[in-house]
């Protein structure tokens, strides 16, 4: 039920004089019986029952049950006691206690420092030495501070500045002042700096305040190329600097950039810094740098009289030398940095408004999904690739009808432009690059179902057509694999498809391939290390959809033209957009028979294994899933 917006109406108030959670006869006999206690009674007159309880409770502290009307209440009365407390304390009387920090001695009263520290009241309400003596030693407490925050226990104000706010805060969590340790992080929070968060980073680390240390940490991260060259850099001990290489959330454009520091740090005092290289190299991602910049580092001379450091170099030439043979060279440094993958664009698809026209953005260090532009109009059943860093999104069905045209969107510029139509139009289309060129695969042109392709040369700026698949293919998954355009199931009218396709475009011939073990329409498909990925989809009529769609995912193995069945999904679903990023397969929305899905998995092929992350901003099916490098 929705709620209906009304305010509940107030609880009526009983009347004065009500019985509300007490006696009333007792209500009434308790002003009689006090009325008996006479200032100038003896002794005797205090043995009454009355008087009794009223002395007894007066004895346990515990609060007079009288009625509310007979209460006052000194709104200011708080602050006129501290206020007269801190007189006391600077006039030095009624003090009991001397804290001696250093040379200096400073007054002080066991009262008020145990109510407000957790540490003081542990101190002189226990069976102690220092209970009971006059003076008290403070070790390892900046006098200065002390005394600051012997006043603040008065006066509950203190000043924060950068020169004393790390005196302030060491003697804050000594004396476990909670709130000023609070107050101290928050503001060296805001004077976060390249120059300086490496220090606060290990400042925080050795006070324990974890929530500064995880924000000086995420600056570091965030802001790297800015703090490499500061003088804190230069400065870290090796266990920081080893600690910063092996981050995978460290925020630098390619690998290239940590080699690069690793020197830097290295040569600011190379003699006796020489000696860790081989232990600092090797969290360095060597096998994915650029060839050129590997070969370069093999004459540095930091690194050529180094055996170790040689071996790894080698390591990371034999992965470009031996591609494949990639699946047996994975190891943590072929694992890329998350901020060096680029970013996952999920393009449109179908959502509870009957087409989405947004596109959202994953960024995998910070595992979130962000809007960022949105299309011309609506799109159904399309198809998008990636050429030279732009995405082009190519036919569909405006639910309506069936498009040929496309469009181009620049995710730097965060624009977009029109090319040429294709010759055909086409829903249920395949689209990706190969070898330069980009092809439109199959489809329906809302007639037929087709096995035409059609290839646009980026240089010609013009559509033309190649050979055409064996079988019409409708809801088809596309992907690359070793210089050949794979066609993966798909429905071809009568029903979805095992089969597989691939295209040569040397010889500009389709061969059959082994077919796959499930039928699948709505196919999400990916490549990584020389095997094709075939992942969700439907076996179904539409009329019965839900009954019949897919978790399971299976890999090819071209070498062998083999199929095999690797971890299914959490969940089936249908038309799930696919992509590699990284060294991860995400599956990417989908349908599950009742709701469009904003839920988003990642494969990881090396331990077989799916993980959640961040979902959607929008649930979608068929949404286009592609990763540029930005």
């Amino acid at each position: 039920m929705e709620p209906s917006g009304e305010v509940p109406a107030p609880q009526p108030v009983p009347e004065r004089g009500a019985q509300v959670g007490f006696d009333e006869e007792a209500a009434v006999a308790a002003p009689s019986g006090i009325e008996e206690i006479h200032p100038e009674t003896d002794s005797s007159s205090c043995r009454t029952s009355n008087s009794s309880a009223t002395l007894s409770s007066c004895v346990s502290l515990e609060p007079c049950a009288c009625p509310e009307e007979c209460m006052f209440t000194a709104l200011s009365h708080a602050d006129v006691t501290f206020r007269k407390m801190e007189g006391y304390l600077r006039s030095r009387q009624l003090c009991d206690v001397i804290l001696v920090a250093g040379e200096r001695r400073i007054p002080a009263h066991r009262l008020v420092l145990s109510s407000v520290s957790d540490y003081f009241a542990a101190m002189f309400t226990s069976d102690v030495r220092e209970a009971k003596q006059d003076e008290v030693k403070m070790e390892g407490v900046d006098p200065d501070a002390l005394w600051v925050l012997v006043q603040y226990a008065y006066t509950g104000r203190l000043e924060l500045r950068e020169d004393t706010i790390e005196s302030l805060l060491s003697a804050s969590c000594l004396l476990q002042l909670s709130s000023v340790v609070q107050a101290c992080c928050s503001f060296l929070m805001k004077q976060l700096h390249p120059s300086n968060c490496l220090g606060i980073r290990s400042y925080a680390d050795a006070q324990g305040c974890r929530d500064l240390q995880r924000a000086a940490h995420a600056y570091t991260m965030e802001h790297f190329l800015d703090v490499v060259g500061s003088q804190e850099f230069l400065l870290l001990p090796v266990e920081e600097m080893e600690r910063l290489l092996l981050s995978d959330d460290v925020n630098v454009p390619e690998e290239e950039t940590m080699v690069t520091s690793l020197l830097t740090w290295v040569s600011h005092d190379a003699p006796a810094r020489e000696s860790h290289l081989p232990l600092l190299l090797a969290h360095i991602r060597l096998p994915l740098l650029q060839p050129q910049f590997l070969a370069d580092l093999e004459c540095n001379p930091l690194l050529r009289n180094s055996m170790d450091c040689q071996r790894l170099l080698m390591e990371g030439m034999k992965y470009h030398l031996l591609p494949q043979h990639r699946p047996s060279l994975q190891s943590p440094r072929t694992r890329p940095r998350k901020a060096t993958v680029g970013a996952m664009f999920a393009v449109g698809g179908m959502d509870a408004t009957k087409g989405a026209t947004s596109i959202e953005q994953y960024c995998m260090r910070q595992d979130r999904w962000t809007q960022v532009a949105t299309m011309s109009g609506r799109r159904l059943q399309f198809g998008v690739a990636v050429l030279d860093g732009r995405l082009y999104v190519v036919g569909g069905r405006d639910g309506l009808k069936t498009l040929n045209t496309v469009e181009c969107y620049n995710p730097h510029s965060k624009t977009w432009s029109v090319l040429p139509p294709m010759s055909t139009h086409r829903h249920g289309l395949g689209v990706a690059v190969l070898e330069g060129p980009m092809y439109a695969v199959g489809g329906h042109d809302g007639w037929s179902y087709l096995s035409t392709v059609e290839r646009w040369d980026p240089q010609a700026r013009q559509w033309s057509f190649v050979a055409s698949m064996a079988t019409p293919r409708s809801t088809v998954g596309v992907a690359v694999l070793n210089s050949k355009l794979y066609a993966v199931g798909g429905r071809d009218g009568s029903s979805c498809l095992r089969s597989v396709e691939c295209f040569d475009p040397h010889t500009n011939r389709w061969n059959s391939c082994a077919p796959m073990a499930k039928r699948r329409g709505g196919v999400g498909v990916a490549t990584w290390h020389g095997f094709l990925y075939a992942i969700g989809g439907h076996d179904a009529p539409a009329s019965s959809l839900s009954s019949r769609l897919s978790d399971c995912v299976e890999r090819y193995d071209p070498q062998t033209d083999v199929w095999t069945a690797v971890a299914p999904m959490s969940i089936s679903r249908d038309a799930v957009g696919v992509c590699l990023l990284g060294d991860r397969l995400f599956a990417v929305g989908g349908y599950d028979g009742q709701v469009y899905l904003s839920i988003v998995e990642a494969y990881d092929p090396q331990t077989n294994e799916w993980t959640q992350v961040a979902p959607l901003c929008v649930g979608r099916a068929g949404a286009c899933v592609v990763a540029v490098k930005l």
